[in-house]
């Protein structure tokens, strides 16, 4: 994507301006950029919706994505997430739940603000092609935000006018209800973005993949055990469409995925859908990617002063995984380092990384890539230069799959093995010949994890499963463990691993969503009642 540093840094002070306040939603107010004032061309609209590919979702990103999505989901080893690890949250957290929630409703009060002003632009210039595509933009975060809240929190309350709702008590909307909304909003989407679009820019196959992603979530939504088969065609017939006509291909390795020079603001990865576009910059604080920051696991990696990791880690279970399926060295060698590991695009001028900690854990390797020496110049203290996928190519892949196997047990469909072994060659594993849920799901896992919608796969299991679902989490190992290479080995590599006593922590019904942050309920203690249904005659296009 082709920001410029001056203009991002405007914008940038613009959204902290209006997302900084301490009332519920964050609501922005309405002396900053109005329609009568700006959006009146293609390239004000362009500046406008900008800023909703980064400096809105900072806060879900720095610190609350692996919290919510990783430690819940079994894959994070760490001494700052053991609540989440745990399943035992508090509302009074002010470290990542407060932060990752109030992050949703700023990204939803923009995208808000945003779609008003462009509708509303007087005297406005601006082609019927980049009004949509502004518009398209807006639909498409905040129905990405209710995503992620109605997966993480349940029943939430619907905000789609911050003028017209400023005055009212919040009510929580029922499930099925915020599903509607942001599904009328990712079609509206599809239907407005353009095919293709200038780099890292939203394109009408990344509402299309996200529409994959969301009917076959909800495909199990008060099914009483089974998966909506209208739900199914609809996620396979949008999968089937980004597969055939977007025109995207996967990366040829899955590493280069991971690294700055393929996936980062001015050259985004080909197998991208959506991403988030970080500047290699701080100025001003949020446009900047800090998840290397405290996930590299020693300082002399970033060279910028950060790089605060060395506690955090895989998971137990990860390592399991990894050590008992070694074929998988690809994806594990760029998700995890093991002792032993040789990484030569960090470290470049003495001869790459050599990560040498016998009796340690596993640190993350994932989105690590090293110091501004490494990357062209390129980052700074707290600010790697590397994007944050949203929805990839592969995934959408592995969609297709789940779609077609439905509600059966086992599918040999042609086009299903297909795509799914497409993403097991890249990653050097062997054709599987029929597939059940657990294969996809467990693929998906693997493929995508650290990449922030690992939680909501589980919940998406336990819609239509959820004791399965639950068994699948009361399984998973969640001790301590420290491993060394074992000298010698090579294909495969050996690791002597030595696990502490084991520990589960299953999740339950009342635990399968978060709780409020209570400095919300305080705000507006009408979070406390129970669930209505939105009246969606009030939704105006």
């Amino acid at each position: 994507m082709q920001f410029k540093n001056k203009f991002i840094a405007a914008i940038g002070a613009l959204m902290l301006m209006q997302g900084c306040g301490e009332d519920f939603l964050d609501r922005p107010p309405l002396d900053a950029i109005t329609s009568g004032n700006f959006y009146k061309t293609d390239a004000e609209i362009l500046a406008g919706t900008a800023p909703l590919y980064n400096i809105v979702w900072f806060d879900f990103n720095d610190k609350a994505s692996m919290a919510f999505q990783e430690a819940r989901a079994g894959n994070l080893n760490s001494n700052d997430r053991t609540a989440y690890i745990k399943h035992a949250i508090s509302s009074t957290d002010v470290s990542n739940l407060l932060p990752g929630y109030k992050s949703f409703y700023k990204i939803i009060a923009q995208s808000n603000n945003a779609y008003k002003a462009i509708k509303e632009a007087q005297g406005s210039t601006a082609s019927a092609a980049g009004k949509a595509q502004g518009l398209g933009e807006c639909r498409f975060m905040r129905a990405t935000a209710y995503y992620y809240l109605v997966a993480n929190w349940g029943a939430v309350p619907i905000v789609y006018d911050n003028v017209a709702q400023l005055n009212e008590a919040p009510v929580r909307n029922r499930i099925e209800d915020v599903w509607k909304l942001l599904i009328q909003d990712y079609r509206f989407a599809a239907e407005n973005l353009p095919a293709t679009s200038v780099q890292g820019r939203l394109t009408k196959y990344s509402a299309q993949g996200m529409l994959a992603r969301t009917y076959l979530m909800r495909a199990g939504l008060n099914q009483n055990g089974i998966r909506n088969q209208s739900d199914l065609d609809s996620a396979k017939h949008y999968a089937e469409s980004v597969i055939t006509q977007s025109g995207l291909t996967l990366a040829a390795t899955y590493g280069e995925l991971f690294e700055s020079a393929n996936n980062n603001a001015s050259k985004n990865n080909p197998e991208s859908l959506f991403s988030l576009q970080w500047m290699p910059l701080n100025s001003p604080w949020g446009v900047n990617n800090s998840f290397q920051a405290y996930y590299a696991y020693d300082a002399n990696i970033t060279g910028t002063g950060d790089g605060w990791g060395a506690a955090q880690g895989l998971s137990a279970d990860l390592v399991k995984y990894f050590t008992e399926n070694p074929a998988d060295s690809l994806r594990r060698k760029a998700t995890g380092m093991f002792d032993g590991d040789v990484y030569p695009a960090i470290q470049k001028a003495s001869g790459g990384l050599k990560y040498t900690r016998p009796d340690a854990f596993s640190a993350i390797k994932k989105y690590i890539i090293g110091s501004p020496a490494d990357n062209g110049g390129l980052g700074g203290f707290m600010s790697a230069n590397i994007n944050s996928y949203m929805l990839r190519l592969a995934e959408v892949y592995l969609i297709y799959a789940d779609a077609v196997l439905g509600n059966s047990a086992t599918t040999s469909d042609g086009k299903a093995l297909e795509y799914f072994n497409l993403v097991r060659k890249r990653a050097g594993m062997p054709n599987k010949t029929s597939l059940t849920f657990e294969d996809i799901f467990n693929e998906r896992r693997i493929e995508t994890v650290f990449e922030g919608n690992s939680w909501n796969e589980i919940v998406r299991w336990y819609y239509f499963n959820p004791v399965k679902a639950t068994a699948y989490t009361a399984a998973q190992h969640k001790e301590n463990y420290a491993m060394s290479y074992v000298a010698g080995s090579i294909s495969p590599k050996k690791y002597n691993v030595t696990y502490s006593p084991a520990e589960f922590y299953p999740l339950t019904a009342a635990t399968l969503y978060l709780p409020f942050p209570e400095a919300e309920i305080v705000n507006a203690p009408s979070l406390k009642n129970e669930s209505v249904a939105f009246d969606f005659s009030k939704l105006v296009d």
